[in-house]
């Protein structure tokens, strides 16, 4: 229902404006009634009404000012019908310039208000319906911008890009909100809509189904937040069975600019898992966590790096010196066990996708780990999680040197390797071939060759198996996976989806969640 409100300082006018007309045949409800146009601009303003009738002559305020102000200070001032009782031309041509919908004279005739309100509603409903369509492209096409910022891409194009569609100054104050453990996505995005109505939705998705948002730093505030309706902590339940509710809303700090949207992204996600491990849920601030200091944070991130790096380049010699680092960073920051064992599972998670990158077998790796070293899940003190390390760093560092051997001087590992990482972007074999100094016609033949499949039968195989991951592991629309997996052009992506795999994705998307609920 469109809302209407009625403006006249004449009591019968407005109980005769209210009675006489089907308001609801044409798809209006009267949401307020005003006596002076004080009080209307008040509720103009409050209600947001789609139309309002008032008439010309009232006290405080007349019909013409309450016009004038609501088209000088809204951003999106309602349509304006007057009702006048005076046949002067002087209020008419007044009325034309500020872009009056109707001038009516009373006494008002009632199926001529009928035929405007039949004339406007279709109209407004119009207006209204291209504003969500372009709200909806603004989001996805955010969506797509924010996911690759998050992922870590960054250029001097993608930037210019996000300036423009996330509507954000380059040397904007930011923070990232993450909400994690919910499922009604489209609620929380109504939700940050009442809270932030004075800011476009910046939204996104992650890999791991939570759900993101990019604020100015001047807009945010803890008040507002905690209108989600989560205290500050609480201990988590299980959804569906009447336990508390086991949703996290983790708060970045602040940083300057675009390109500091991944750190910002990466701060809240190091929040949801720390307090997922924790068993917390409710509203968190990376400013309060664990009061360690900026200097402690970052030293344990430099020494993790280090101890990636050293495993990943096959310095054994400084391996077990840098796991000592990593554990004095550790209890630097005086965390608890369950928070160790995330940064762990991230260490995992990194060493997993450099083997993958080397044509290796994660799952192979994984399970040589657990098999000498057990399961992380089962360590149950600091000094079982320094021999899990320890274990865990030096199978990858045995794997990684004897794939090392296996791609030196292997120029198609090192295309392959560049596909799998940068299929989202548009890839051309042409420009490939100009990057490796190779024959485009070759380095087709030997892809072919290296992968059973033509260039661009891997590239959209690759595409397609990450929106089947997508559309199984998250509640993201089609054409927000489409974009996300590199297809701009959304039925192309549906075309493409069912040849491969004989269904449409909603349809993969309904067997998956089937199979689930199994």
């Amino acid at each position: 229902m469109m809302n209407v409100l009625l403006v006249d300082d004449e009591p019968l006018v407005l109980e005769g404006l209210r009675t006489m007309i089907r308001w609801e045949h044409y798809g209006f409800q009267v949401c307020g009634e005003a006596s002076n146009g004080s009080e209307a601009f008040g509720l103009i303003q409050r209600l947001m009404p789609e139309l309002v009738l008032t008439d010309i002559r009232m006290p405080v305020i007349g019909g013409l000012e309450l016009i004038e102000r609501s088209n000088r200070a809204l951003k999106r001032p309602p349509k304006f019908v007057v009702l006048s009782g005076y046949d002067d031309f002087g209020y008419a041509r007044t009325a034309m310039r500020q872009r009056v919908a109707e001038y009516l004279l009373k006494p008002v005739d009632e199926e001529e208000i009928e035929a405007i309100l039949r004339r406007l509603g279709s109209q407004i409903q119009g207006e209204l319906a291209a504003e969500e369509a372009h709200r909806q492209r603004q989001r996805l096409f955010a969506s797509h911008i924010l996911g690759r910022l998050t992922q870590g891409e960054y250029n001097e194009d993608l930037e210019q890009q996000a300036i423009r569609g996330l509507n954000l100054p380059p040397d904007a104050e930011l923070v990232c909100v993450l909400v994690d453990g919910v499922e009604d996505y489209a609620e929380v995005e109504r939700q940050f809509r009442v809270l932030f109505p004075e800011e476009p939705l910046r939204s996104f998705q992650d890999g791991a189904a939570r759900i993101g948002f990019i604020l100015p730093a001047s807009v945010h505030s803890e008040h507002r937040l905690q209108e989600i309706g989560l205290p500050p902590s609480r201990p988590c339940g299980r959804p569906g069975t009447g336990a508390p509710s086991s949703a996290i809303v983790a708060v970045s700090g602040r940083s300057q600019g675009i390109r500091s949207i991944r750190e910002l992204y990466l701060q809240a996600k190091e929040l949801c898992k720390a307090k997922r491990c924790e068993g917390k849920a409710g509203l968190f601030y990376f400013r309060d966590r664990n009061t360690a200091s900026p200097r402690q944070d970052a030293l344990l991130n430099e020494k993790l790096g280090c101890l990636l790096d050293c495993t990943v380049d096959g310095d054994t010699a400084k391996l077990d010196s840098a796991l000592d680092e990593v554990f004095d960073a550790l209890l630097g920051r005086r965390i608890g066990l369950a928070a160790a064992k995330a940064h762990v599972a991230d260490l995992e998670f990194r060493l997993c996708r450099v083997v993958l990158e080397m044509e290796g077998a994660p799952d192979a790796y994984m399970q040589r780990v657990q098999g000498n070293c057990g399961r992380l899940s089962e360590v149950r003190d600091y000094p079982a999680l320094k021999r899990y390390i320890h274990g865990l760093c030096r199978e990858a560092d045995s794997l990684l040197s004897e794939l090392r051997l296996k791609n030196e001087n292997n120029t198609m590992f090192h295309v392959i390797r560049h596909v799998d990482r940068e299929y989202r972007s548009k890839l051309q074999l042409q420009d490939l071939a100009k990057q490796y100094h190779l024959n485009a016609t070759y380095l087709g033949q030997l892809f072919k060759k290296q992968t059973g499949k033509t260039f661009n039968e891997y590239l959209h195989d690759k595409r397609i198996d990450e929106a089947k991951r997508l559309l199984k592991r998250t509640q993201m629309k089609i054409t927000e996976i489409a974009l996300q997996v590199g297809y701009p052009n959304a039925d192309y992506f549906i075309s493409k989806f069912k040849s491969k795999t004989g269904v449409l994705p909603s349809a993969y998307k309904q067997e998956s969640e089937r199979k689930r609920a199994e």
